[in-house]
């Protein structure tokens, strides 16, 4: 699986290293990616996504549920 947030659909950037001197090299910023379990009441049941640490954030303020709904809005989820 992908290191790709499954709610808000953050990934990787890329970017350069740049010493002292200015050179330049690529190298990759990777997602702040969590594994966390939620329990869903209206479904009776836990589900297990890989998010980013903003998307925890966001379903600690607006709910699971909501979360879920805007991000099958979005298309992240099907």
């Amino acid at each position: 699986m992908s290191r790709v947030c499954e709610l808000t659909g953050k990934k990787a950037m890329v970017g350069n290293n740049v010493s002292h001197a200015m050179n330049k090299t690529k190298r990759k910023f990777d997602a702040n990616l969590i594994k966390k379990r939620f329990f869903l009441p209206e479904e009776d049941r836990w589900i297990t996504l890989k998010i980013s640490t903003s998307a925890l954030k966001t379903i600690n303020k607006k709910g699971i549920t909501a979360v879920l709904k805007e991000a099958k809005e979005k298309g992240f989820i099907k």
